[in-house]
């Protein structure tokens, strides 16, 4: 690729980078309504969406230290989103599970990011959403290959 393209490129994902970024300060402006911060949202997402993890698991997921990973269950346990409870697999290992409250929450605070999201998409006229929904579309089968190989 010569260096015009490559620099097109850049310039790309550059714009795209800080959009993602600006996208999630608008949506989660929402997330107060919760009761709940960012990282515990972000921790019970993970189990929600994702299944059953160990404390190390969960911590690797959001890029934490386990100790900072321990502290956030134990405030969700506090709570009663999350318990913890034993591997089937192996006694000895702890695993945490979303609870229905957990759950719930959650999903509440998804569906508030969604509305902030669609009042924006709202704003778009009809052909406009479509390039969104392809440009999305695009995206998301490059992050799935990027991730399978």
């Amino acid at each position: 690729m010569d260096s015009g393209h490559e620099q097109a490129l850049h310039e790309l994902a550059d714009r795209v980078h800080s959009l993602a970024i600006h996208l999630l300060r608008r949506v989660r402006v929402v997330d107060a309504d919760s009761g709940l911060s960012a990282a515990r949202l972000s921790a019970l997402s993970v189990l929600v969406f994702g299944g059953p993890r160990t404390v190390g698991e969960l911590a690797a997921a959001e890029q934490v230290s386990a100790p900072t990973m321990s502290r956030l269950v134990s405030a969700l346990a506090a709570a009663k989103l999350v318990r913890r409870g034993s591997d089937p697999a192996d006694a000895r290992r702890v695993r945490v599970r979303a609870t229905a409250a957990g759950e719930g929450a959650l999903q509440a605070a998804r569906g508030r990011r969604i509305e902030q999201m669609a009042a924006l998409l709202r704003e778009l006229d009809p052909a406009e959403r479509v390039a969104v929904r392809r440009a999305v579309s695009l995206l998301e089968e490059a992050v799935r290959g990027a991730e399978t190989s």
